[in-house]
């Protein structure tokens, strides 16, 4: 089994695709002017309107609403992309880059919809030989 996507719902796909596509330094796949991916080697990010969820039934997702899960992102330095994205994140940083006690430098922050974003890089020997196997 692989793991290949995440789906966020949301009531503004366009604002959130223009968002994921700062972010993650790619363009979007638009299928539909309610669903769009993006996609890197390792994982597919899609987002969906919620018009989608017609498709699944009544009540099944609530845009916006995101509580529990954190999206998360490796990349290669943690402060060069703070830096990069300081304008687009102000306002909606969690955490500025810490090292946390796992090995990874972190920055958390929400995107335009508030699901939690956490881009990191691990640090630590431990941590680097952990992520070795997605490099």
């Amino acid at each position: 089994m692989n793991f290949v996507s995440v789906r966020i719902i949301t009531a503004d796909v366009q604002r959130l695709v223009r968002f994921y596509e700062r972010v993650m330094g790619l363009p979007a796949t638009m299928y539909t002017e309610d669903f769009a991916e993006l996609s890197t080697p390792a994982c597919t990010l899609a987002i969906g309107g919620t018009r989608t969820l017609l498709l699944f039934g009544d009540d099944i997702a609530r845009p916006a609403d995101n509580h529990t899960a954190i999206i998360e992102f490796r990349v290669d330095d943690v402060d060069e992309e703070f830096s990069r994205l300081s304008d687009l994140v102000a306002g909606k940083v969690v955490q500025e880059p810490t090292t946390m006690p796992w090995g990874n430098r972190s920055l958390l922050f929400r995107d335009p919809d508030g699901n939690l974003v956490n881009f990191f890089t691990p640090v630590t020997s431990e941590a680097i030989r952990k992520f070795s196997r997605y490099a």
